[in-house]
């Protein structure tokens, strides 16, 4: 078995693992994202009421993760936290093994290439910067490609009780609206119009309602939504191993100044750099992924045009025209919390995956030569 299936495996496996660990803060951390609420200055009456009406009911913009957790239990039950849980556990694994295998493939190459202009005197044989980066991207990119639509259904499942409570508040302010304009004072008519409002319960919600929603909104382009801000996203390693580069230079280099001084990098040094590095790149690289998931779920707004989005653009005009730049960093503390505890999961179990293929892969040789003798 090559290292590179053993990788993509392994990788697999371990996402898996960390994808279902976090998958509820992943949940609350997509609906913060996708709330979306318009300044007062730039809302029109009906608009700014419906937006009230949901934000007083679910806002999953600002408060305690913790609490948003147990608000979802307490009205949609322990379901409401793990709604698109089996799309999620294919598409991690689908993304986990494309990465990991394409990685290696390309890291074999990549490495091939710099032994064979070691040969010709060019070079010592490792790879520089630039080739891990580009090989990290080539396989970050094929891995978005061939992954896109799988979180796209992902998306629309997590928001979908937020999407239908939007619904039905946009009709509890019509109801209210026509029932002040022509001066109703029939009280007990408007109570049924909205006891009946309350009573509708949403139907069951599964991966192919989504697939089928998705493909009657916009056809097959609709599973490729978000696509573009997920490949520049494919820059965050990039921008973290920068970051902890110059982070680790600059910290040698004031030791170098230093008469006598070692230029050492302790292990607790490099975790406290590779922290900030990662924090850094987190920061620069999540407001391209609250437009994704924007663009992903299902756009209703209750009929608030500024806050329907036609591509990519449009999405990052209109956030910025109508919410201000701070809609841009909505959940970023629920995902930096998220992102690290995965991160810590995934390469765990993925090294111990890795060392148990490799020893099972050990064991099987060594038990085919002896049976050879």
């Amino acid at each position: 078995m090559s290292n590179a299936i053993v990788n993509g495996l392994a990788g697999a496996g371990a996402g898996i693992v960390a994808q279902i660990i976090t998958y509820p803060i992943q949940t609350v951390n997509t609906r913060q994202q996708t709330e979306r609420i318009v300044r007062k200055h730039t809302a029109t009456a009906t608009a700014t009421a419906t937006t009230t009406a949901t934000t007083q009911n679910c806002n999953y913009a600002t408060g305690n993760t913790l609490l948003q957790i147990i608000q979802v239990i307490r009205s949609e039950g322990w379901g409401g936290l793990f709604s698109g849980l089996k799309p999620s556990l294919f598409g991690t694994a689908a993304s986990q093994g494309i990465y990991y295998y394409f990685y290696q493939v390309f890291r074999n190459k990549a490495e091939a290439i710099a032994v064979a202009r070691r040969k010709k005197g060019l070079g010592d044989g490792t790879l520089g910067m630039l080739s891990w980066l580009s090989v990290a991207a080539l396989a970050g990119s094929l891995n978005v490609l061939l992954t896109n639509p799988i979180w796209v259904l992902v998306t629309r499942m997590q928001t979908q009780t937020q999407a239908e409570r939007k619904i039905v508040e946009a009709k509890r302010v019509m109801i209210l609206k026509e029932a002040s304009e022509i001066n109703s004072t029939d009280l007990s008519l408007v109570q049924a119009k909205l006891s009946e409002l309350d009573s509708i319960r949403p139907l069951p919600y599964g991966t192919l309602d989504a697939a089928r929603e998705v493909h009657e909104e916009a056809g097959i382009r609709g599973f490729c939504k978000g696509i573009i801000p997920t490949l520049i996203m494919v820059c965050n390693p990039s921008i973290q191993f920068m970051i902890y580069e110059c982070l680790v230079k600059r910290l040698r280099a004031k030791r170098a100044a230093v008469k006598n001084g070692s230029t050492d990098v302790t292990a607790l040094e490099v975790f406290f750099f590779g922290a900030l590095a990662k924090l850094g790149a987190t920061v620069t690289t999540y407001p391209l992924l609250v437009v994704k998931s924007r663009l992903q779920a299902k756009q209703e707004t209750g009929g608030n045009v500024a806050l329907k989005y036609t591509g990519t653009l449009d999405a990052i005009v209109k956030m910025i025209r109508f919410e201000g730049l701070p809609a841009f960093y909505k959940g970023i503390s629920t995902k930096i919390v998220q992102s690290v505890f995965a991160a810590s999961v995934l390469f765990m179990v993925k090294e111990e995956l890795v060392k148990a293929c490799t020893r099972l892969v050990d064991k099987r040789s060594k038990m085919t030569l002896n049976l050879a003798k």
